[in-house]
């Protein structure tokens, strides 16, 4: 259900989740596992008496994790956002938490009005796997050229066709996508990989990682990712990276869209 087709009379709300993905079988509900929709669904239900259905901005796989997903719905109950976020916070479980709720615009929905998403990767590049970095990153103890990691990493943006990075099983109309920004750095102690972008293929972001890492671990030199772009051919590139270590970070809207 998107929120044009709700009853107008009710408040339709704009939500911030950030939740840790380890746990649970993605953002979309499925037949088997709990999911993060369906959490959220089963609390709405539970707080206004009926069923509510939940749009996402971004549909994150198993065990990826949010620390801006967005999140569209209508509900029948009249509540301010501040008091919508303490109602569901004490209905889901603690990994699941609401950051944010305000009343949207006419017509917003969380996945077709988005004009941007950014992803992160992490990557832990030391000998030893920190427990407190298990389930938040992908462990690689091999030393990776960070430099040459970034210079391939510069590759990918524009408009371009990312069919070599696209999962097995997707069925986008299009693999063509626009990536605003794609960069490689140190942060603390990890290696991080941070891509913006008008919208992702499935596994692309993970897809990407692996090719990434390839070159990092000298398999191939920084000029190869551009080749495995060129391609379109998903055998080309590297292997797909551990869903622990990616986030959603956040999702952008126009200003007028997003409110009201």
């Amino acid at each position: 259900m998107r929120l044009q087709d709700c009853n107008p009379a009710m408040p339709a709300f704009k939500v911030t989740l950030a939740y840790d993905g380890t746990d649970y079988v993605g953002w979309q509900r499925q037949a088997k596992g709990v999911s993060i929709q369906g959490l959220l669904e089963d609390a709405l239900k539970d707080l206004d008496g009926g069923d509510v259905a939940v749009a996402g901005a971004g549909r994150t796989d198993a065990g990826v994790h949010a620390l801006g997903q967005v999140a569209t719905f209508s509900i029948e109950r009249d509540l301010d956002g501040a008091t919508l976020v303490r109602a569901l916070n004490v209905r889901l479980p603690p990994a699941v938490r609401l950051l944010a709720a305000e009343h949207a615009a006419e017509g917003f929905h969380a996945r077709f009005s988005a004009k941007s998403k950014t992803y992160r990767y992490r990557i832990w590049n030391h000998d030893v796997l920190s427990p407190f970095e298990r389930r938040y990153a992908w462990y690689v103890p091999m030393p990776l050229d960070v430099s040459r990691m970034a210079r391939a990493a510069r590759v990918l943006e524009g408009r371009h066709d990312f069919a070599s990075f696209q999962g097995t099983g997707a069925t986008a109309a299009t693999t063509d996508r626009v990536v605003f920004s794609s960069s490689v750095r140190m942060d603390g102690g990890a290696v991080v990989y941070e891509i913006a972008g008008d919208g992702f293929l499935r596994h692309m972001v993970r897809a990407i990682v692996g090719s990434l890492v390839d070159i990092g671990r000298g398999h191939q030199p920084a000029e190869w990712m551009a080749e495995v772009l060129a391609s379109r051919n998903r055998t080309r590139a590297g292997q797909t990276a551990p869903a622990a270590g990616l986030f959603l970070v956040g999702v952008e809207y126009d200003s007028l869209a997003a409110n009201r």
